[in-house]
């Protein structure tokens, strides 16, 4: 029996036993973690292009898809500018491009643990204000856009209702 607990082949010495094996497993243990690692420094470090993400909404309508959620709601003077405060006010979001000047606004919001980005942009369009949040990698977001632009629209009603 070798160190390890484990029965070494001893008609065939040729084959490296217990220490080859361990090499081995201690290889493949190295290459997942490598993995593992570069997979999350990719999510976290890879830039945003402004272009792809702050674009004009188009038509939209108070709806959930795969991996996005889109909300439309009426525009009361100040609206906008009431939504950006919120959006910076939420954890791990930072404003990508755009202004209240401008119209539109886009963000950058990440996920607690992983650092999965997700993209908000808010527009004022006429008498609505749009909302659309996707999420940039995957395939889906579980709800957590839908949920933030929930979250948000009431707090910023709350807000308008008490002050």
């Amino acid at each position: 029996m070798c160190a390890a607990g484990r029965y070494i082949q001893v008609n065939r010495p040729d084959t490296g036993g217990c220490g080859q094996r361990n090499k081995v497993r201690k290889m493949i243990w190295v290459i997942l973690i490598a993995a593992v690692v570069s997979g999350m420094a990719f999510v976290r470090l890879a830039p945003t292009d402004v272009s792809r993400w702050h674009r004009p909404i188009g038509d939209a309508q108070t709806t959930d898809g795969e991996g996005w959620s889109a909300r439309v709601v009426p525009a009361p003077p100040g609206l906008l500018s009431d939504l950006h405060q919120a959006m910076l006010a939420l954890p791990r979001t930072e404003r990508v491009a755009g202004g209240v000047g401008e119209g539109r606004l886009t963000y950058i919001t990440r996920s607690k643990w992983m650092g999965f980005p997700d993209y908000t942009t808010i527009e004022q369009d006429g008498a609505t204000i749009k909302l659309y949040a996707r999420l940039r990698f995957g395939k889906s977001d579980l709800g957590v856009n839908g949920r933030r632009l929930d979250g948000l629209l009431e707090r910023v009603r709350a807000k308008r209702t008490e002050g």
